[in-house]
């Protein structure tokens, strides 16, 4: 035991010639102290409050998606298999304990003992019964084991978070996908208005006509806008069909049950206030941003283990059996039979195997660290863009329903000139096509408008009380 702990002092300092692991800076990205395009510090709103919560829609296609989804079950088995691999990692820090039992059977030939072997003295068959109980533990006395293990539990939190950002992508495409079905549906109504406008002046122009005051090319031009506005809201439904498919997969629900639920009235779209909030608060909500960290984590206890592995291995095992030739004297005595063993296992030459491994997981954990930096800027990104779309959107939207409210002005005075005969019947039908227009494009600046906020909820990390 004496020599063999020399022994193992002399590899151990052999191996240290070597030097540490290469060290590898991972600074905490530094951002800027607030968004350039940010929300009113005074308003109270939530990030929560960002989503259509108060849609049925939403409310039932998000419950089925976060049940059922395939996409998010996915996620949510790679975090089983993390967790199963740390269990492994950690079990290997741990002895191993097995059982065994044999029957042997074996046939000598007595020519090998020359003339003693003639004299029939020697039992040329015979049968071993045997039961072994085998013990090796490694005591990881350089850590290796242990590395590896921390590694194996970084990746179980990179896999968690990994599994919370798909879900909230997953969250933030269902309410995309129901705010452009409530945009679809005020469009619809606005189309639809237009088709009773057009219908109610072809009817008068009809009239006119009958009368002989009026030409039949008035009642043409307005029976031609109904058309229009007829194939415009026939169009709506190739729209509906693509957005009942997308559901579809990101639910794992039917299209009778996407499109009950579809069918529920919504609360139509709303603008709520974005709420104020820290470039600093990325590093904390954004679960792509602590997956990268996570995986950071991981490549460092990796990049450890592989330094620990020019150190010598130590194992320590122990046999307790039993052995007989007979199944009656199994149990004697004399039949229980032991080992114990220690041995040692370091590398002399190898030839750059394990400097490589070194290398290879150093350059690991230098991309880890990029994909980190990545992961805090696009977050940071996303946040800009949407803070500052919520603000463009809101402009957009806000005089976009001032030219639809002045439009529908302009129609009704240009219906009244008409009737009292102080304008032609082209006047009215360009006063009305322009109105009809104005109110398809207020509904669609509105479902932009809401569809920033989705963005930005997305983009803050959705609702961290529910991470």
């Amino acid at each position: 035991m004496r020599r063999l702990l020399v022994l193992s002092l002399a590899v151990s300092l052999g191996a240290c010639v070597a030097g540490p692991p290469p060290e590898i800076a991972t600074p905490v990205p530094q951002l800027p102290q607030e968004f350039a395009y940010k929300g009113d510090a005074a308003t109270n709103t939530s990030v929560a409050d960002l989503l259509p919560e108060s849609d049925p829609a939403f409310q039932a296609l998000s419950s089925a998606a976060l049940a059922e989804g395939p996409t998010l079950a996915e996620a949510i088995a790679r975090v089983e298999a993390a967790r199963a691999g740390a269990r492994g990692a950690g079990a290997q820090r741990l002895p191993n304990v097995s059982a065994e039992g044999s029957v042997t059977g074996t046939r000598t030939n007595p020519n090998q003992f020359g003339d003693f072997g003639a004299t029939g003295l020697i039992d040329t068959e015979q049968v071993a019964y045997g039961a072994n109980l085998v013990a090796s533990w490694d005591p990881d006395l350089f850590g290796r084991l242990k590395a590896q293990e921390r590694a194996a539990l970084a990746r179980i939190d990179s896999a968690s978070a990994s599994a919370n950002a798909v879900r909230i992508a997953l969250l933030a495409e269902i309410a995309g996908s129901v705010t452009d079905w409530r945009v679809l549906e005020a469009r619809g109504e606005a189309i639809q208005s237009d088709v009773d406008a057009a219908t109610q002046l072809a009817g008068l122009a009809k009239q006119r006509e009958d009368a002989g005051i009026a030409p039949g090319f008035d009642r043409v031009r307005a029976e031609a806008t109904a058309s229009a506005s007829r194939s415009r809201l026939a169009a709506l439904n190739s729209e509906r069909v693509r957005i009942v498919g997308r559901l579809i997969t990101l639910t794992g629900q039917s299209a009778a049950q996407v499109n009950a639920a579809l069918s529920r009235t919504g609360s139509g779209l709303r603008q709520t206030a974005a709420p104020a909030s820290l470039p600093s608060d990325l590093l904390t909500n954004r679960p792509d941003v602590l997956a990268a960290a996570s995986e950071l984590a991981a490549t460092d206890a990796e990049l450890a283990a592989a330094a620990r592995a020019r150190f010598p291995s130590i194992t320590l095992s122990g046999v307790i059996g039993l052995l007989a030739f007979n199944p009656g004297s199994i149990f004697d005595e004399d039949s229980i039979v032991g080992t114990l063993a220690a041995s040692v296992a370091a590398p002399l030459l190898d030839f750059g195997r394990i400097e490589a491994e070194i290398d290879g997981a150093a350059a690991n954990k230098k991309i880890a660290f990029a994909a980190y930096r990545g992961a805090v800027f696009q977050a940071l990104g996303d946040a800009e863009a949407a803070y500052g779309l919520i603000e463009a959107s809101d402009a957009e939207a806000a005089l976009a329903v001032q030219e639809q409210s002045e439009l529908e002005r302009a129609a009704r005075l240009a219906d009244t000139r008409f009737r009292a005969g102080l304008s032609n019947f082209l006047e009215v039908l360009e006063a009305r096509r322009a109105a009809d227009a104005s109110g398809e494009r207020a509904a669609a600046a509105l479902g932009r408008a809401q569809r920033a906020r989705i963005l930005l909820w997305q983009a803050l990390g959705g609702d961290s009380s529910e991470s």
